[in-house]
């Protein structure tokens, strides 16, 4: 009987000894999964355009072809690939007299920025470019389809930032508009070396609003103070609760029209063919008349201009992916519809004109 507890209780110790090992095992596994996730908040995804294009037009092939012929067109396409990559080796060989240098075919480079009120996409876009920038050449040609109402000047003018990061890169530059690029929206456009933009896109709106309602009157009706203390006589110039003066007005006014000079000068410096003056006046036009006016380079859409890219070089979509846990994420739609109804408001009077 005293050997059988003795060996019960070694198996015992065995068996705990084994899943207390499994614990520590365990617990670091997840500790070091949580710093991976807390180091690692995002990740950058590169898709090739011209595989995809490739596969749309092999699926629509088999689809309108009789099997044999469509076999025959993929043994040809590809025996071709392979001809034609031995023929860029020897001539890479030839140029460098080294058979492992990079590919010389030039690569363009798709992002993509939906523009919000705050302009919050720029957190994304400044990681994507910091990416591509890190492997583009002269040769390269960075594509950047671009949507936005406008929003803040601050955010907008960082998202510029952003794009001129490029350009100072000695990087080709496009901006494509498939839908609009006003206001802030085109104050990031007018930043690239050409600018395309579909036939009925908006474009322009280069001016600045503000506005905001004043409760003064209600508070007093209801015998309800109000106070606020600054220290700078222009610490506050309107406010929605205070008693707005003449002299807050006229110093928010020059605010107002102090930034519309900086836009106007930010814009005739990237479009010097503009005439700034015609066009700085708040209107915003399709693309037609956009490029009557100089604004826009060129009537094409987007897909249109990807599709003609794939045929001369390597196409690559380019994005930042974070992913955020559920409330975030929650958070973030509800936070998109308040600025789409809120842009909608603010936008209401400019864009009746444009409804048939």
């Amino acid at each position: 009987m005293t050997e059988f507890f003795f060996e019960y209780g070694l198996f015992a110790a065995k068996l705990a000894t084994f899943v207390l090992a499994i614990l520590v095992v365990v617990i670091v596994s997840v500790g070091a999964t949580r710093r991976v996730k807390k180091s690692m908040k995002g990740h950058i995804e590169t898709t090739r355009v011209n595989d995809e294009i490739d596969a749309m037009r092999d699926a629509v092939d088999a689809g309108v072809s009789d099997p044999d012929s469509f076999k025959l067109h993929l043994k040809q396409k590809l025996k071709s690939q392979k001809i034609e990559r031995k023929a860029r080796k020897k001539a890479l060989k030839r140029a460098h007299g080294d058979e492992t240098a990079a590919e010389v075919k030039a690569r363009v480079y798709v992002l993509d920025f939906e523009g919000d009120l705050r302009a919050s996409a720029v957190s994304n876009l400044r990681r994507e470019i910091t990416a591509v920038l890190s492997m583009a050449r002269a040769s390269d040609e960075v594509v950047v389809r671009l949507e936005s109402r406008g929003g803040m000047v601050h955010a907008y003018g960082l998202a510029s930032s952003q794009l001129q990061r490029i350009r100072d890169h000695q990087i080709d530059l496009t901006v494509c508009v498939d839908k609009v690029a006003a206001s802030g929206g085109y104050m990031m456009a007018c930043v690239a070396n050409r600018i395309l933009a579909a036939p009925f896109a908006i474009l322009g709106s280069i001016g600045v609003v503000a506005q905001l309602p004043n409760f003064h009157r209600w508070l007093r009706k209801n015998d309800i103070d109000f106070e606020l203390i600054t220290a700078g006589e222009y610490k506050r110039t309107l406010t929605m609760l205070g008693e707005n003066t003449d002299k807050g007005r006229e110093k928010f006014t020059e605010e107002i029209e102090d930034i519309h000079l900086l836009f106007k000068e930010y814009v005739a410096q990237h479009r010097p063919g503009l005439d700034i003056e015609r066009v700085a006046t708040g209107e915003s036009w399709f693309g037609q008349r956009a490029l009557d006016f100089k604004l826009v380079d060129e009537l094409i859409t987007s897909d249109e201009y990807i599709a003609d890219a794939c045929a001369r070089a390597d196409v690559f979509e380019v994005r930042y992916v974070e992913k955020k846990p559920l409330p975030e994420r929650l958070g973030i739609v509800l936070q998109n519809s308040a600025d789409s109804i809120l842009m909608k408001w603010w936008q209401r009077g400019t864009q009746s004109r444009f409804l048939s």
